[in-house]
């Protein structure tokens, strides 16, 4: 008889007769209710699939380190910004709209959400390729994902839907110039950067409080694909992004980006010129330069892409002492919301998988649930006199900050450069370059020539004229031009330009 060094067991950990064949009453006769080992693979087969990530379906990563190179203890008290601090951490990169089969060069945002295990806890961003987003209020957030996905008359995907929904949402303005410009395809996940795009806050060891913005600058440059290299690609290799990243770890090429940050005083926010916590604005570079703070480089690939990337659970609430969030109402709103997706998608017990668990000891009151594995012990309440843990204020470094006011539902109280369309044309006109507004022109026109009714058409038409009339009357000459046959004037894509040409907004 032979013998393996790794014979096949159960779940339990019982070697099994075989691999192949199921146990019968005789070569000829029925399977036998006894044969537990194939029920086991039968049960598990039926139940190995968790409900995919609503936004965000479609992704991979790596594990990595990030390095802390400069000291900003002035502005954050938090042990992972200290200088010369090493942390480990894990990066999981995605498309927002597509589902987990979906191919990764469709044009969309692209998820940049980051765990680190720090000393103090787990502390996470979640970030993505773009430094705005659609919207400013949370109310629409759920309204913007179903545009982005399938009609529930044909379960296709409809451009129709998507430009009724921003066209009707005037402050995507500028997030939707992102997404139809050049970094709407990233050539894959190392050649792009990472944007906090909300407004956090840091707090140092004297109490005082900074808002911050986090911006991930790649070190192998910005590169993008065109709108038919990303449909070949697209059709070749659906999965180009992940083998990219996964390729490049295992030859020992580690991808790094430098995080710096934007940091803007407490006060100063009051009157700056552009509501801060507004998620569809950035602020200007000239107003607030980068400081950099340290990088982030990804070393090693996950080995059991379920257990390590497909359960690993992001949210912007794990935060450490001397971070914190803002008046940033969707950052607000996403506090809560990432982490009941997880518990409705994982279970109540999801930060006790292994990829979500922090490595320092955990003292909490929360008590059984499904597939609770960390154990507990009494007491089980708080307060108590047995000798349960008690929070203790001074470890904490909070941010907190006055507010007041009637309750109303409004949009934030506009400032002096305050609209929904000037960032957007500021872009086009001073960022953009001629060979990249004739390839945002061209990748509109596209977009629009699928499936768009004549009443969305007219309505976006115009949405482009107001975030740059030249571009909008481009823009109606190449659609009504391409529908009646004639050959428009739209400059069709070329060659990826300077991988900086968006690097000032």
């Amino acid at each position: 008889m032979t013998t393996h060094s790794r014979p096949t067991t159960t779940d339990a950990g019982i070697p099994v007769a075989s691999d192949e064949l199921s146990l019968t009453v005789g070569p000829d006769g029925p399977i036998v209710l006894n044969d537990h080992y194939l029920i086991e693979q039968m049960a598990n087969f039926n139940r190995e699939r968790i409900p995919e990530r609503q936004p965000h379906a479609k992704g991979g990563g790596a594990f990595g380190v990030f390095e802390v190179t400069q000291d900003v203890t002035a502005y954050t008290r938090a042990a992972a910004f200290r200088p010369g601090t090493r942390t480990d951490m894990l990066a999981r990169f995605s498309t927002v709209a597509g589902e987990r089969g979906s191919p990764d060069t469709w044009r969309d945002p692209r998820g940049f959400a980051l765990k680190f295990y720090t000393s103090e806890g787990n502390f996470d961003l979640v970030c993505n390729n773009t430094p705005i987003f659609f919207m400013r209020d949370p109310m629409k957030f759920q309204h913007f994902i179903r545009s982005q996905k399938r009609r529930l008359s044909n379960n296709l995907r409809d451009h129709d839907m998507q430009w009724d929904f921003w066209t009707l949402s005037p402050e995507s303005a500028h997030q939707v110039t992102w997404l139809m410009g050049d970094r709407g395809i990233p050539k894959d996940w190392r050649h792009m950067n990472g944007y906090s795009s909300h407004t956090y806050s840091w707090i140092n060891a004297a109490g005082e409080i900074f808002w911050v913005k986090y911006h991930f600058l790649t070190d192998q440059g910005i590169e993008f694909l065109t709108q038919a290299e990303g449909d070949e690609m697209a059709g070749i290799d659906g999965d180009a992004h992940q083998r990219d990243l996964y390729s490049a770890i295992e030859r020992g090429e580690h991808p790094s980006w430098t995080l710096k940050v934007q940091i803007m005083p407490f006060e100063e926010a009051k009157t700056y010129r552009f509501n801060p916590f507004d998620l569809t604005k950035v602020w200007p570079h000239g107003d607030y330069p980068l400081h950099e703070v340290g990088k982030m480089t990804l070393n090693r690939n996950v080995a059991d892409y379920h257990t390590e990337m497909e359960q690993a659970a992001f949210e912007p609430n794990n935060l450490v002492p001397g971070t914190g969030l803002s008046p940033d109402k969707m950052l607000l709103a996403r506090g809560f919301s990432y982490a009941d997706a997880h518990r409705a998608r994982l279970g109540v017990n999801y930060k006790q998988i292994p990829v979500n668990s922090p490595t320092v000891e955990v003292h909490a009151y929360s008590k059984d649930g499904e597939m609770r594995v960390r154990n507990a012990a009494d007491p089980v309440y708080a307060p108590n006199s047995q000798g349960g843990p008690q929070a203790d204020p001074s470890r904490v470094a909070e941010p907190l900050w006055y507010a007041d006011g009637e309750m109303v539902r409004s949009a934030y109280t506009l400032r002096r450069d305050d609209d929904d369309w000037g960032q957007a044309g500021t872009m086009v006109r001073h960022v953009l370059d001629d060979a990249a507004r004739d390839r945002l022109v061209s990748n509109i026109v596209g977009h629009l020539l699928k499936g768009v009714s004549e009443p969305v058409l007219v309505r976006a038409f115009e949405y482009w004229r107001n975030v740059d009339k030249d571009l909008g009357d481009r823009i109606e000459q190449g659609v009504r031009s391409q529908r009646s046959g004639t050959a428009p004037e739209a400059a069709e894509p070329g060659n990826p330009a300077s991988p900086d040409t968006q690097a000032r907004t």
